[in-house]
């Protein structure tokens, strides 16, 4: 990593799924709430979907209890194998600015899932970082994710 500052939280599943069913769970934010291990943080999570329903400029907001926090997310780079989205901007219940990436690789044994976030840490989650690494704290979250992604993707 380049500093302290600096983190990368990443995390991978083999999918028993075309490559393309994936993308299209990933790429479209309504199809979230299948999968993403944050739908359950807040029964009554306010949802904001704007642009194109999916693929680049698609943009999804939210905002919630604590738990769920508030932010936005935008797609700015969709293709075959590789979805990125930038601008991943929480306001609640912290302040942070990250980029995440997901990418599908096919093998011969279903389609390996990568999601990886990268982003840069403030004083506060440098500090808290410490006793509750970031990795260990967001990685429970893709653990969850990928799995309920590889449940929703294998469905016939």
């Amino acid at each position: 990593m380049a500093s302290d500052s600096s983190f990368l939280v990443e995390r991978s599943t083999v999918i028993q799924a075309s490559p393309e069913k994936i993308h299209s769970l990933l790429d479209n934010f309504q199809k979230w709430r299948s999968w993403s291990p944050w739908e359950d943080a807040d029964p009554d999570l306010k949802r904001t979907y704007s642009g194109p329903d999916s693929g680049v400029g698609a943009s999804y907001a939210w905002s919630g209890n604590r738990k769920a926090g508030a932010g936005s997310m935008v797609i700015t780079d969709s293709k075959p194998g590789q979805i990125v989205v930038l601008d991943l901007v929480f306001t609640k219940p912290f302040k942070a600015q990250n980029v995440t990436t997901f990418t599908i690789d096919p093998g011969p044994n279903g389609s390996e899932v990568t999601w990886a976030m990268t982003g840069t840490s403030n004083l506060f989650f440098r500090l808290v970082g410490k006793v509750f690494p970031m990795d260990k704290v967001v990685g429970k979250d893709f653990e969850k994710g990928l799995a309920q992604l590889k449940v929703e993707a294998e469905k016939a």
